[in-house]
C-alpha cells in the first residue's frame, strides 16, 4: 500500500474513530437529559401532590383548635382527632421529604451529563492537539505516528470516561428509604 493511501486510510480512521466516540458520548447525554425530565416531572408531581395533602391537614387541624379553644373544654374525641391529624400530617412530611430524593438522583444524572460534555470536549481538544502538531513539512511516517498516537489517546479518553460514569443513579441523602434507579 502506498504512502499515501496508509495516511489517508489513517485519517479516514481517525475521524471515523473521532465520529463515533462523539456520537456516542452525545448518545448518553441525549438519555441522560431525557431521564432528568423525566425525573423531575416525577418529583414536581409528587410533591405538589404532598405539600396540598399537608396543607388540607394542617387546615383541619386549625379548625379542631378552633373547636377546642371555643368551647374552653377539650372533649376526649377531639383530642383523638388532633392526633389522628398530627400523625397524618408526619405521613405527608415524609412523604414530601420522600419526594426530594428525586433532586438528589436529579443532580446526579445532570452531574453525569456535565461529566460527558466534558470528555467529550478532552476528545476534541485531543483531536486539536493533533490538528496543531501537523504542519505542511511534516512526513508521512510522522504524520502516521501522530494518527495513531492520537487514536489510541481517544479510544483510551473514551474508555475511561466510560469506566467512570455508572449507569446506576442512587439516593445519597434523606433518611427515608434507599431507593435506586436504572
Amino acid at each position: 500500500m502506498s504512502e499515501k493511501k496508509l495516511l489517508s486510510s489513517q485519517v479516514k480512521q481517525l475521524l471515523t474513530g473521532v465520529s463515533d466516540h462523539g456520537n456516542a458520548h452525545l448518545s448518553e447525554v441525549e438519555t441522560d437529559l431525557a431521564q432528568t425530565a423525566i425525573l423531575l416531572g416525577e418529583a414536581i408531581e409528587k410533591l405538589s401532590a404532598s405539600f396540598f395533602a399537608l396543607h388540607s391537614a394542617i387546615l383541619r387541624e386549625q379548625e379542631e383548635i378552633q373547636l377546642i379553644i371555643n368551647s374552653g373544654v377539650i372533649p376526649e374525641a377531639t383530642s383523638d382527632k388532633l392526633k389522628t391529624i398530627q400523625i397524618e400530617i408526619a405521613t405527608h412530611v415524609n412523604a414530601a421529604v420522600t419526594g426530594l430524593q428525586f433532586q438528589d438522583m436529579t443532580s446526579q444524572l445532570l452531574s453525569r451529563t456535565m461529566q460527558r460534555c466534558e470528555g467529550l470536549r478532552e476528545v476534541l481538544t485531543t483531536l486539536g492537539l493533533f490538528g496543531g502538531d501537523v504542519t505542511l513539512d511534516i512526513d508521512s511516517d510522522d504524520i502516521a505516528c501522530l494518527l495513531k498516537e492520537t487514536t489510541s489517546r481517544l479510544e483510551k479518553q473514551s474508555a475511561d470516561l466510560q469506566n467512570l460514569l455508572r449507569k446506576v443513579v442512587h439516593q445519597k441523602h434523606l433518611e427515608s428509604g434507599d431507593v435506586e434507579l436504572f
